[in-house]
């Protein structure tokens, strides 16, 4: 996935804009680019792609830059699926996701769809980082004894609101779109799924 940025809805409307994100995509995906920074630096019929970018800049008389790119590999015998949604109607895409996954594909496209609108961060509890677990542990302990909640019952509302933290920004802890009583791990494992991993890009954010 590519995310290709320019400076007007003018420019983003246009026909020259759309063919050279295309472009983009094609060259990530034929070089197989991870990042921004190598992509850059790859070439497409003898010209770096920051060179492409430069001539279309001089072209269309605006600042376009490749500001991410990720690519998501599905293991032996998934898939992977991808989810592209419109905040504006007659604009490009501004929310791409990737989903990796093993099975429905189906139940797949709807965890996409998931993410797009429910933007999780990372997808299991082990991936937050120790030291913002620990500084919502801390914001936790200093908003209860604010509240003056009982010294007993500190621990209990600490690990209840890091617990939060983690439905919050975890996919697989977040109540799931379209059933909300379950969380994303409980669908996926009655769907008979297993996510592997997932990337989501809103432009500009």
């Amino acid at each position: 996935m590519v995310e290709v940025n320019c400076e007007t809805d003018f420019v983003a409307k246009g026909p020259k804009f759309g063919e050279l994100a295309d472009e983009m995509l094609a060259q990530a995906a034929a070089v197989g680019a991870v990042d921004a920074e190598t992509f850059l630096d790859s070439e497409r019929d003898g010209k770096t792609v920051k060179e492409i970018l430069d001539e279309a800049n001089a072209a269309i008389g605006e600042k376009i830059e490749v500001r991410r790119v990720a690519r998501v590999e599905a293991a032996d015998g998934g898939a992977v699926v991808s989810y592209l949604h419109k905040t504006s109607p007659d604009l490009p895409a501004q929310i791409g996701v990737l989903v990796a996954t093993d099975g429905d594909e189906q139940l797949s496209r709807d965890i996409a769809m998931h993410v797009a609108a429910f933007s999780p961060t990372v997808l299991t509890r082990d991936e937050v980082d120790a030291e913002t677990v620990e500084s919502e542990r801390r914001i936790a302990e200093e908003t209860a004894r604010e509240e003056g909640k009982p010294e007993a019952a500190l621990s209990r509302i600490i690990e209840g609101r890091v617990n939060g933290y983690f439905k919050e920004n975890v996919l697989l802890d977040q109540a799931f779109a379209k059933e909300p009583q379950k969380s994303v791990a409980q669908v996926a494992k009655e769907g008979g799924l297993e996510i592997s991993s997932f990337v989501r890009f809103k432009v500009g954010v």
